[in-house]
């Protein structure tokens, strides 16, 4: 017994050394505390995750709003572009489309409106935007400030001064729509780059250009056919023309007057090859503004240059003419070989040019913009008593460059119907003058003879590509 005594002394005396077991007060709520904080954490991580998708995807929906507004803010060639053209779906085609070559099988891009007021950024010349601000929509019609710079539309005034300005027509009823012009005056009207000789370029051109303004054309136009195998002098033309192509306006109003100028002198300016580089320019300009192929800007006629005076005015009208089985596209007669009486001006889009601020009145008006109410009187006289009755007024601006479309789409990427909506006209002139350029792109409503024109025009007797047959004669003006 004693030794089992001293035994479980010593076995008392050396648990003296190791410490008891530490004791946790609250264990169990540590370990509740530890569960809480893993779930907190776990839930924290969860909750971002969905928080930075929901970020993600609405910067995605704003950059797919933004880009497919048309903002135009990339300088990306035209052939790359949204607005190069697109294969026509094959649901729309017709029989005869299948054969025709890829590059004329298209469909026509369509500017977006969005709102009135809204600002979209498009990029016409390098290193620089520009805004456009939709002022209609029935008719599309958009404002772009600063589309020439003021040094460049005086340059414009100037070759058109040098070009030489003619007396516009002072038309008043359908019955005197025509109005003799002299050899000489067509001549030079015909003589896009003003070298005293009428150049096959130059006739085949004007032919697209003029057709819907000369009557009579079809009487000489056999005569005219040498001048595919050579160059015409000014005595030569008046040798085969024989004074009967007569001049008359293109415009129609709605009452079926032409189209009435007041007070101004007008001239037309070619944009193509071999003209000045600000008038090759500005076609350029309109091709990247309308997204538009390049060849239907470069086969539409050439820019008409107005001066008004003070006191001059134009009545409202539509630039553009609705196409029946009676009528057929001036630009594209030649081509359909139709028997049609009535040849209209087939205008798809005008681009319209402020060269100068008038020092008063002189505004461009839609007297029927955004189907609001009117007066009956402004759809035709756009004198000083009834301009300000217009739904909408434009001041001119130098520089300033107004885009709309004469034409609906047709559902399919063509053109349609007439839009009754883009009549217009310019206001009373007060004081000084006021001058404008007009652009417009011509394309036929009916798309097989478009595309052959576009065939006929581009084909050369040697089979090569069409070049200008004369330098850049303007480059000095």
């Amino acid at each position: 017994m004693g030794e089992y005594e001293d035994r479980l002394h010593e076995l008392e005396g050396e648990a003296r050394y190791f410490p008891p077991p530490p004791r946790h007060p609250g264990g169990r709520e540590r370990l509740h505390i530890q569960k809480s904080s893993v779930c907190s954490r776990a839930y924290f991580v969860v909750v971002m995750a969905f928080f930075h998708i929901y970020i993600i995807n609405i910067i995605a929906l704003l950059l797919y709003v933004h880009y497919n507004t048309g903002s135009g803010e990339q300088d990306v060639p035209l052939e790359n572009s949204a607005g190069a053209p697109r294969p026509m779906p094959a649901e729309h085609r017709t029989p005869s489309s299948a054969s025709l070559s890829p590059e004329l099988s298209f469909q026509l891009p369509r500017l977006e409106g969005i709102r009135v007021g809204h600002v979209q950024r498009v990029s016409l010349v390098p290193d620089r935007t520009h805004n456009m601000r939709t002022l209609s929509l029935k008719p599309l019609l958009f404002e772009i400030p600063g589309f020439l710079s003021v040094e460049e539309s005086s340059v414009v005034m100037q070759l058109a001064q040098l070009k030489g300005l003619t007396h516009s027509s002072l038309l008043t009823a359908p019955d005197s729509q025509e109005e003799q012009l002299t050899q000489d005056q067509l001549f030079s009207l015909l003589d896009l780059n003003q070298d005293g000789l009428l150049q096959r370029e130059e006739v085949r051109h004007s032919a697209a250009a003029y057709m819907y303004q000369f009557s009579g054309f079809n009487r000489i136009k056999e005569h005219l056919g040498c001048v595919f195998a050579g160059v015409l002098s000014l005595q030569e033309f008046k040798r085969v023309s024989g004074g009967v192509l007569q001049y008359s306006a293109a415009g129609q109003g709605l009452d079926g007057h032409a189209k009435v100028r007041q007070r101004s002198t007008h001239t037309r300016l070619y944009l193509g090859e071999g003209t000045h580089h600000l008038l090759k320019s500005i076609r350029n300009r309109v091709t990247r503004l309308t997204r538009l192929p390049s060849s239907l800007v470069d086969l539409s006629e050439p820019m008409e240059v107005v001066r008004y005076e003070q006191g001059g005015y134009s009545h409202a009208h539509h630039d553009s003419g609705p196409t029946n089985h009676d009528s057929s596209c001036a630009h594209t007669h030649l081509a359909a070989n139709n028997s049609a009486s009535k040849q209209v001006a087939c205008r798809y889009l005008t681009v319209l040019l402020h060269l100068n601020p008038a020092d008063g009145g002189g505004e461009t008006s839609f007297p029927v913009a955004d189907n609001r109410t009117y007066e009956e009187e402004v759809l035709g006289d756009l004198s000083q008593q009834y301009c300000d009755k217009g739904n909408l007024k434009v001041k001119p601006v130098a520089g300033t460059a107004l885009l709309w479309y004469n034409h609906l789409s047709d559902g399919n990427g063509w053109v349609g119907e007439l839009d009754e909506f883009s009549l217009h006209g310019d206001c009373l002139v007060t004081r000084g003058f006021k001058w404008t350029g007009s652009v417009w792109v011509n394309i036929d409503p009916e798309q097989q003879r478009q595309e052959r024109y576009q065939r006929l025009v581009s084909w050369h007797p040697d089979g090569q590509s069409k070049k200008p047959e004369h330098g850049d004669l303007h480059q000095d003006l």
